[in-house]
């Protein structure tokens, strides 16, 4: 039996992209996928499954999305030995877990502007970006970062 985390981006933010979790759920499950958990409103399950995941498999539920609710969410499937290297590989201290974050990227980045990157971050702020995951440490919240605001468009 495999493990995997759907993070799905764009549902249930701004009134938009509705798509309750029980419902989300239900479409994984109908998929046959087995012992489906979701995070409170934030478009991530956590699901089991007796083969292994592909791409075509992520572009199935995004399908099976589509199919029921008339938007296409963006979907990354991660293994669970991805969140395990993640955080293994977390270059910051971890004393104070509300100030450190990371994020998984689509694909590794060919060019990353890592120079603008640096200017948008404040002085308290240290990024890393390693392979598809990129680790921001900000100590005085992520609701004051710059950075985090603006990382997605650099």
């Amino acid at each position: 039996m495999y493990t995997y985390i759907a993070l799905i981006r764009g549902i249930n933010v701004g009134g938009r992209n509705i798509l309750p979790m029980q419902e989300l759920k239900a479409i994984f499950t109908a998929m046959g996928f087995q012992e489906v958990k979701s995070y409170i409103q934030s478009g991530n399950i956590v699901f089991k499954n007796q083969t292994p995941c592909t791409d075509k498999t992520a572009n199935k539920i995004i399908s099976q999305i589509k199919q029921i609710k008339d938007f296409e969410p963006n979907l990354l499937l991660l293994e669970s030995s991805d969140l395990k290297v993640a955080l293994k590989n977390n270059p910051f201290p971890i004393d104070n877990r509300k100030v450190l974050h990371f994020s998984f990227l689509q694909s590794k980045p060919l060019k990353p502007n890592l120079d603008k990157l640096t200017e948008a971050k404040t002085e308290t702020e240290q990024f890393k970006l390693d392979g598809k995951v990129f680790y921001l440490y900000a100590p005085d919240g992520i609701g004051h970062s710059k950075l985090a605001a603006s990382v997605e468009k650099i």
